[in-house]
């Protein structure tokens, strides 16, 4: 059957239509895309403004008309924490509900760490062993670890790179003093949960997911997404440490020119950085590798495990 994915997230809103069938690997046939940045549509009092939900409801519209247009026959929407945290997060899915017909489930922080552990469980099979999942997206970092196909345990903190440059890093380039402050809040809510982890012992694997991610790999020499999915892309700490003063020193505009950086995450690019190297430092990783599913294609393995069980 040909099933769509509907993404409302911090920085974009993904419809991802996939043939799927239960116990086969989902092949994707569509991807249709918008940069909403919703996460800094955010009004003084972290409500949706009523041009934000306008947009979004304008998106939401284009994605289903894509979804029909491809012959979608079961779509599966849902929100993360830009919705999750607005402060007039009811008023925005009733608005959707109602210009749409879109239902959004919104998935808690945890949620979304465990779907995308079931995604990066699925792509590296038994063998991966204990697996260390790290996911950054725009609103939220999300960790989880296990052997299973559930995590042992999983944690959401609001460290999204749209977020904290927002939030943090006013400057283009920010200002050295912007970058160590940032640094430091980063670290410090980062180690806060090193504990609930590190009580499980060493992963086998360590594993991220995410375009921020992706990107950072990709400057420091990974393949590019031309060469396939399958080819192995990894991230070393000790490259990703001497990107970062080189990505605090340049503009977006020139991040943007970097290799695999596109024009919308430059901005945020080196926040991610930050959140990227203080992970991998506080939870002693010297080397990650890339995976390419993520929470979409967690929700749609999910779903595909309760058609198969019904």
């Amino acid at each position: 059957m040909r099933l769509g994915v509907l993404d409302v997230g911090s920085n974009t809103v993904h419809l991802l239509v996939v043939d799927a069938h239960p116990g086969a690997r989902p092949l994707p046939a569509h991807s249709h895309k918008a940069d909403l940045r919703l996460a800094q549509l955010l009004d003084d009092s972290g409500a949706i403004d009523d041009d934000g939900i306008h947009q979004l409801v304008a998106v939401v519209q284009d994605a289903l008309q894509a979804a029909e247009d491809k012959g979608v026959e079961d779509l599966l929407p849902f929100a993360t924490s830009a919705v999750r945290e607005a402060g007039n997060a009811d008023d925005v899915l009733a608005r959707v509900a109602d210009e749409t017909g879109v239902r959004l489930q919104v998935l808690t922080g945890a949620e979304e760490a465990r779907l995308t552990f079931l995604a990066v469980r699925r792509w590296f099979g038994w063998s991966a062993g204990k697996l260390l999942v790290l996911d950054i997206g725009g609103g939220s970092l999300e960790i989880a670890y296990g052997i299973d196909e559930e995590p042992d345990a999983a944690a959401s903190l609001p460290l999204g790179a749209g977020r904290l440059t927002a939030g943090w890093l006013p400057g283009d380039p920010p200002a050295p003093e912007d970058v160590r402050a940032l640094r430091r809040h980063v670290r410090t809510e980062i180690a806060r949960t090193v504990g609930e982890f590190s009580r499980f012992g060493a992963p086998d694997h360590v594993v991220a997911t995410s375009k921020t991610f992706k990107q950072l790999a990709r400057i420091a020499g990974a393949a590019r997404s031309a060469e396939g999915l399958y080819v192995q892309r990894e991230l070393k700490r000790e490259s990703l440490e001497a990107w970062v003063p080189r990505l605090a020193s340049m503009t977006a505009d020139q991040r943007g020119e970097l290799p695999g950086v596109s024009e919308g995450r430059a901005g945020q690019l080196l926040a991610g950085a930050l959140v990227a190297e203080a992970a991998m430092d506080l939870f002693g990783v010297e080397s990650l590798e890339v995976c390419p599913w993520a929470l979409r294609e967690g929700v749609i393995l999910r779903r595909l495990d309760h058609m198969g069980s019904a």
